[in-house]
């Protein structure tokens, strides 16, 4: 390894081979930092645990001194001192497996993020079920404090920099991360890829990373191919706007809906601004479009919550049951519970959305159940994440001394021509 003599360190606690649950730790003299906090899901799992010791016990969480809310009762897990005199926790986004475990941070424990992200994890938990609860909260409080940073701004801990840069993915707010100390640079990509609205902030990202010491690369794609046979794939958030459309314009007279991921609000902004049907919400769906990006939508109200929407643009949910030919809205968890009212014969499409595909054991029922109702169920997602050749770019964009890949089942098909590749196991010091 082309690395040594070096006062950095760098620990990887969890999430290397795993899609989801990392938390890396860079460690210099005095000072730590850690990215990101999220927790692993596994929707297998017969029990799907509800607070912090169940998720430490099946292994979906691990542990780290000083790092979890003390006021925590744990059973089996105590903290030893430390000695670091600065500690920070920084999150690239706000997608679950990077973030839902943020309200078991120490409090004492400054938690930065970009604005965007700051904001929509806000929004999402405003019914206090999005992420896992605070274990004392304070004048109402569903989130923890954190520390909103611009674009491009950067974080100083101690001798420890961080720079945060927004990159392109299917979450709102998302960034990599710079990070320099006196004696190395570190590039975390956090989720990216080049293929949604923001490519030029991908590229930018690689740009100021080119020739890092290290590189901590997401590896998604090439858990389920090898780059050599993934095909060319031409898929872009922009294309798929169009199939949509495209759908919508050639079934006039059906009904049509849908379901999304709650935080790809710029994805339902623009079908929202393309649309030939009015786009129909669920309340929450459109004041989470609201706060996040300042779009009104219309939408229509079955919990009975408030959001304070603007009455103008709600729909009565009995006319959208009967609709075939003016509304294109959407089908979310709440509205299934009414799926047996709704027109046969229609369409719905399912663009990634919960729940998420093949491997979730609910998956399968969910597609059969509107083969039962006789709608055709369409799945027209888009990824998130770099396409493997993308990933590569990515590497050769970059090129750092070494690649570190993570946040993957197969790490080890991303390869550096450049200089070193590492696969660290659990608990590795480097």
């Amino acid at each position: 390894m082309s690395l040594t003599n070096k006062e950095t360190q760098l620990v990887f606690h969890n999430g290397m081979r795993t899609i989801g649950g990392t938390l890396v730790e860079i460690i210099y003299k005095k000072s730590h930092i850690y990215f990101d906090f999220g927790s692993i899901y596994n929707p297998s799992a017969p029990v799907q645990p509800t607070d912090l010791q169940g998720l430490l016990d099946e292994k979906m969480a691990v542990f780290t001194d000083n790092i979890f809310d003390p006021a925590i009762a744990l059973t089996g897990y105590e903290s030893k001192p430390d000695g670091y005199e600065n500690t920070a926790v920084f999150l690239s986004h706000m997608h679950l497996d990077h973030s839902k475990l943020v309200n078991y941070l120490n409090p004492s424990i400054p938690l930065y993020t970009l604005e965007g992200t700051k904001s929509l994890l806000n929004t999402l938990n405003i019914n206090n079920d999005f992420l896992f609860p605070l274990a004392n909260p304070v004048d109402g409080a569903t989130v923890r404090e954190m520390i909103g940073v611009k674009d491009h701004e950067t974080v100083t801990v101690g001798e420890i920099n961080v720079k945060l840069m927004p990159v392109d993915h299917d979450a709102f707010g998302a960034c990599g991360m710079i990070i320099t100390t006196p004696d190395m640079t570190i590039s975390y990509t956090g989720d990216i890829r080049t293929h949604g609205y923001r490519k030029e902030d991908t590229l930018l990202f690689c740009k100021e990373s080119e020739g890092c010491d290290v590189l901590i690369s997401e590896g998604v794609s090439i858990s389920f191919q090898e780059i050599e046979e993934a095909e060319e794939n031409d898929e872009s958030e922009i294309k798929l706007t169009d199939t949509i459309n495209d759908m919508i314009n050639s079934n006039p007279d059906k009904q049509i809906t849908f379901n999304y991921y709650i935080s790809n609000v710029e994805r339902i902004a623009n079908i929202i601004n393309s649309c030939s049907r009015k786009v129909v919400l669920d309340a929450y769906y459109a004041y989470v479009l609201k706060e996040a990006m300042g779009v009104e939508s219309y939408y229509y109200t079955i919990d009975g919550k408030n959001y304070g929407l603007n009455p103008s643009f709600a729909i009565d949910f009995q006319i959208l049951l009967e609709d075939t030919n003016e509304f294109f809205w959407q089908l979310d968890t709440q509205a299934m519970k009414y799926f047996d009212k709704m027109k046969k014969d229609g369409i719905y499409i399912h663009s990634n959305a919960s729940p998420l595909g093949e491997f979730d054991p609910a998956y399968a029922p969910f597609v059969q159940g509107f083969s039962e109702k006789n709608v055709e169920f369409l799945s027209l997602p888009c990824s998130g994440h770099a396409h493997p050749q993308d990933l590569v770019n990515i590497v050769n964009w970059i090129k750092p001394k070494l690649l570190i890949p993570i946040h993957s089942f197969h790490p080890e098909r991303l390869l550096n021509c450049h200089g070193d590749v590492l696969l660290p196991e659990k608990n590795q010091n480097i």
